[in-house]
């Protein structure tokens, strides 16, 4: 017979001006199975809390039910109460009178009724609640960042600064990501590689991190804390370990007309090459593609130069197996492509150019040394265009989003070419001047005032070509959308942040989710913003949605942070509400049919196929299994199940059914 105590609490006024509480302690007092009920003040203060102890004691109480606010306030509080006073927490449950009566329906007796089916109701759950033990999972104290970005870079340096293994894997050659691109930072204009260097050449040196560069994430299996990395170290061509970075081998090379991806196709490298003069690490990389050597068998030029006859033709991708405990994810952004512009001319006229590829024309190693030139005669433009919002915010091209930084950076540019050409003219298309920063607004407002850029704000509708000059046409709105016919030598377009090409397949390897955008998706926007729904996979960066360096700084420190709390403990305790698979005697084993298509549903990938086998090892019966690890208690797999197979433990199908029969009573 069960012993219940029932402790219904006035939450101050929240619960006891709509509801009679002492109505409701008396009441559930009749209840069968409860033993003791009783009404308080204030149940989560320490004499209600006490009241429940001395209950639990006295009464010798085998199950309690509080009727107060929510569960996700002050459950974890009562399940304290209980399990010190010996009792399994899991046999205590929360009645929701706050949000589901008291807060949503008017002072009445209809009011009182409804709270007592509601304790009713958590009665009889409890009747048939079990007791449960947490969870606990070992922690491999390894975390894996792939993307080599000031986000990968921070994140990286934060965990491995507090003691903590580090496996760092970029695609690129080198570590910097678009950092690196930069001529200046908004809105201090301190050099981008001043900030960022230093910070490379200690992640490369660092004795707790592992870095992998030209490598991508190929597999990843487990759950939080036990996940199992497979990591594709893609062949460079190079000995890394002979190599010395002398650069004698890039010299050698006869083809250096490539487009250099670093320099945004402005400039040019060889087909052995590394990527910029600060790269880390600094060493080179072969483009098969490119290389005659892989194209036709012949040249082998920079193998007679190199000194340390580091060049090895035959080395092939590895694939590298690692254990980790956590994983952040911080692959960082792309922008548009030529394609996206045809009314710009982009990709047609060698004048007009993105932000990216004008950072690299201002950046003192870049192609022109950081003199401003035109790329398609080399001179020096005396009037530039910049267009704000090229892409963004604007759901014809199937971006409605804002991409945040181009304001800024577009205000940056227009600042730094008057700068460099004291005499020239900069103008700027704008919608919205959007800058929501420490210091932002007052670097826009110095860009107008003292640098004398013009702001016109409309959109501009066409870009052609006229006697060698770029007509861009748009319209002033704040002139009654006046036509405005500018004839300038550049044109500079803000375009939009989007996701990384394969973000969507990396996401499907990782069992995160994305948006519509193919951006990464957090957990809660508000009070999870770097986490995931998979756990111990977090997020840093404009891999989850365009961003500035300060908030990519922030949100990488705050990943890190969330994984050292992870590395705190040796093992990892969670709560057991989890899907079970039933299992009954021999010879059924379980009622599981092992049609699988939970396995299929599982959004964490918590389901797999478990073989039971006769002691002679043959194959009695295929069913599902749930890891534990993986499992969050969603439910899907229950809902999912035809046979029935599956319970969520402390949701039992037998324990809804009870709370709904005792309504219907």
């Amino acid at each position: 017979m069960s012993r219940i105590g029932v402790f219904i609490c006035h939450c101050g006024e929240n619960i006891g001006a709509t509801v009679d509480c002492e109505k409701v302690a008396k009441t559930c007092a009749c209840l069968p199975g409860v033993e003791h009920s009783v009404d308080y003040k204030y149940m989560c203060s320490e004499p209600g809390q006490s009241l429940i102890r001395e209950a639990i004691k006295e009464k010798k109480l085998d199950g309690v039910v509080v009727a107060a606010c929510s569960p996700r306030m002050h459950e974890p509080t009562f399940r304290k109460a209980c399990a010190e006073m010996g009792m399994n927490p899991f046999l205590c449950e929360m009645a929701n009178l706050r949000e589901h009566c008291s807060w949503v329906h008017a002072k009445g007796d209809a009011t009182t009724e409804k709270a007592i089916d509601l304790v009713s109701m958590m009665v009889e759950k409890v009747k048939r609640n079990k007791p449960l033990n947490p969870i606990k999972v070992p922690v491999t104290k390894t975390a894996l960042v792939i993307g080599g970005g000031i986000a990968g870079i921070q994140a990286s340096l934060d965990i491995a600064n507090a003691g903590q293994k580090v496996i760092l894997i970029e695609k690129e050659p080198s570590i910097g990501g678009h950092m690196a691109q930069l001529s200046e930072t908004f809105p201090t204009l301190d050099c981008s590689q001043c900030i960022l260097t230093p910070r490379m050449v200690e992640v490369a040196q660092h004795p707790n991190i592992t870095l992998y560069t030209y490598a991508e994430l190929e597999s990843l299996d487990g759950f939080i804390g036990n996940f199992k990395a497979r990591i594709r170290k893609k062949a460079k061509s190079i000995d890394e370990t002979l190599c010395t970075g002398c650069g004698v081998c890039t010299t050698a090379c006869p083809l250096k007309k490539n487009p250099s991806e670093f320099n945004m196709g402005l400039g040019t490298r060889g087909a052995i090459y590394v990527p910029f003069p600060q790269a880390v690490p600094n060493k080179p990389v072969i483009d098969r593609t490119k290389c005659t050597y892989f194209k036709t068998g012949k040249c082998k030029l920079c193998l007679t130069k190199c000194p340390a006859g580091a060049i090895t033709y035959d080395q092939q991708d590895e694939i590298i197996e690692v254990p980790v405990g956590s994983v952040v994810v911080t692959t960082g952004f792309n922008v548009t492509g030529t394609d996206f512009f045809s009314e710009y001319g982009y990709g047609k006229y060698k004048d007009v150019v993105n932000g990216l590829q004008f950072e690299r024309l201002l950046s003192a190693s870049g192609p022109t040394l950081g003199e401003v030139k035109r790329p398609s005669d080399g001179t020096v433009p005396k009037k530039i265009v910049f267009i704000a919002c090229a892409g963004s915010r604007d759901p014809a091209k199937g971006i409605d989003y804002c991409s945040k930084i181009c304001c800024m950076y577009t205000a940056k540019h227009a600042m730094l070419y008057k700068h460099k050409v004291h005499d020239g003219d900069a103008t700027v298309f704008y919608m919205d001047i959007r800058a929501a920063g420490k210091g932002y607004d007052e670097f826009v407002r110095r860009a107008i005032e003292e640098d004398h850029v013009n702001y016109i704000r409309g959109r501009v509708s066409r870009i052609f070509e006229r006697n060698g000059k770029l007509i861009v046409r748009g319209a002033d709105t704040l002139l009654g959308a006046q036509p405005v016919e500018i004839e300038a030598d550049m044109v500079v377009l803000a375009t939009a942040g989007i996701s990384n090409p394969g973000s969507e397949e990396l996401a499907q390897k990782m069992h995160i989710s994305y948006d519509k955008y193919h951006f990464f998706s957090e957990a809660h926007p508000k009070v999870r913003p770097v986490e995931t729904n998979t756990a111990g996979i977090f997020l840093a960066g404009a891999c989850q949605s365009p961003k500035d360096i300060p908030d990519t700084v922030g949100q990488a420190s705050a990943a890190a942070s969330k994984v050292l709390a992870l590395f705190s403990r040796d093992e990892l305790t969670r709560e057991p509400v989890i899907a079970v698979v039933n299992r009954t005697a021999p010879p059924l084993f379980s009622t599981c049919v092992g049609c699988f298509m939970c396995q299929t549903a599982c959004p964490y990938g918590a389901i797999s196929r478990e073989e039971i086998k006769a002691r002679d090892g043959k194959i009695l019966k295929t069913v599902a299994s749930v890891n534990p690890g993986l499992c969050q208690g969603c439910g899907t797999c229950v809902a999912f199940c035809k046979s029935k197979s599956i319970d969520l433990q402390g949701f039992s199908n037998e324990q809804v059914y009870a709370e709904v029969m005792e309504l219907l009573s």
